[in-house]
């Protein structure tokens, strides 16, 4: 993904006056950036003192909704595991990849109505991000759950014959059941010692039923052998098995019970497998749900929970920045309200001669301000993190995984 410059510099005569300049500055006679314009509608004022609390409450907000929409995008490639490669198709924002929304960015009227104050609604977004992030909580606690408890079980049937389940190797044939006087009994032994097992297992205890020994599978390092012999010998075999190197497994054949355990892993292995939604077949467009194949939408609803909450996460994080932008243009350059906002797209080679570039566009601007780094501490003035410079300035990093797909 990639990353973009959301600025705004005061009107000219007109606004597109100041685009005008960008555009030379920028493109017409060199490559340093692809630059759009980042519309915003005619948002209330309200009063100085509004702006000035707002300015600091919308830092803070931006920072939260940007941290859950890389939580949301983050579940999203743990729940896709093995294809992970599918999850950067599938963070979409109304239906389009997220640089075709940023670059296109129109505000939401009806999510966001502009009668309303910018107060209200930086709320109404606080309180619908705050849902999304309780909501995903819930489920990545349930996925994890599940998937802890689906490893221990797959762990169970995995490994070496020491530990492993032995319900998948054994069958009903390798034992003697139902009998009041004998017992089958599994032991682990070593690969090196099958001469010895088979020399020796009848004499480890008196009542070894002869030639009751066979054979049922091995891995890397040792082979599963039953053994046949009467119940009150089980202990004197247990301990001479252990002095001659081999392992008796504590094993009883119960059908019901390895059948409880075959259907307890089927079961969360569905589970787990409905936690992997048709992302790759789904598009969203706001509250809707379409089937780009053409099939029935309700049947996709449920399972689309989490990239309806990207989507949702995502675009109320760009309208924060909308919200960003045009406070701190009103801070800055005054009323009556009079800036452009641009997206600019820099160029990765050309990025410090672009910075430049922009100082020297703008550094009438607040000529105390050339460059203040976010890491200089200044007291009495709070940068939250973000460098300031002498134009309206914030990154939006598209970058949301922690990995490379």
């Amino acid at each position: 993904m990639t990353e973009f410059w959301l600025i705004s510099a005061p009107g000219e005569k007109t606004c597109q006056q100041t685009w005008d300049k960008l555009m030379v500055a920028t493109t017409r006679t060199n490559n340093l950036s692809t630059n759009h314009k980042f519309n915003i509608p005619d948002l209330k004022v309200g009063t100085l003192d509004v702006l000035v609390g707002l300015s600091d409450e919308l830092a803070k907000l931006d920072t939260f909704v940007e941290s859950v929409v890389k939580k949301v995008a983050q579940y999203m490639a743990d729940v896709l595991e093995d294809s992970r490669d599918k999850v950067q198709e599938n963070l979409l924002a109304n239906g389009v990849d997220l640089v075709t929304y940023i670059t296109r960015f129109q505000w939401d009227m009806a999510k966001y109505p502009i009668k309303q104050s910018l107060k209200n609604i930086s709320e109404i977004v606080s309180k619908q991000v705050t849902q999304i992030d309780n909501d995903l909580k819930a489920r990545a606690s349930a996925y994890n759950n599940l998937k802890g408890n689906l490893q221990n079980l797959e762990r169970k049937n995995a490994g070496s014959l020491l530990t492993r389940s032995l319900a998948d190797i054994v069958k009903k044939d390798d034992f003697v059941l139902d009998s009041e006087y004998l017992v089958t009994m599994l032991v682990v032994v070593p690969k090196t010692n099958y001469l010895d097992w088979q020399k020796t297992y009848e004499t480890l205890a008196e009542m070894v039923v002869p030639r009751s020994t066979k054979y049922l599978f091995e891995d890397n390092d040792s082979g599963l052998f039953s053994v046949t012999l009467f119940r009150k010998a089980v202990d004197d075999f247990r301990h001479k098995a252990r002095e001659n190197k081999f392992t008796v497994r504590d094993f009883q054949y119960n059908e019901e019970e390895m059948k409880a355990d075959k259907e307890e892993m089927t079961r969360l292995s569905t589970d787990k497998k409905k936690q992997f939604v048709r992302l790759p077949f789904i598009h969203i467009q706001r509250d809707k749900v379409q089937d780009v194949n053409g099939g029935n939408n309700r049947k996709y609803r449920s399972n689309s929970k989490t990239v309806l909450n990207f989507n949702e996460a995502f675009i109320a994080w760009i309208h924060i920045k909308a919200l960003r932008v045009f406070v701190e243009s009103v801070l800055r350059y005054g009323l009556p309200v009079n800036f452009q906002a641009m997206l600019l797209q820099p160029n990765k080679k050309n990025m410090k001669k672009l910075r430049e570039v922009l100082n020297d566009l703008y550094k009438h601007l607040d000529s105390s301000a050339a460059v203040i780094d976010a890491s200089m501490d200044i007291p009495g003035l709070n940068l939250s993190q973000q460098e300031y410079y002498p134009y309206v300035y914030y990154k939006i990093d598209c970058n949301l995984l922690d990995f490379k797909v």
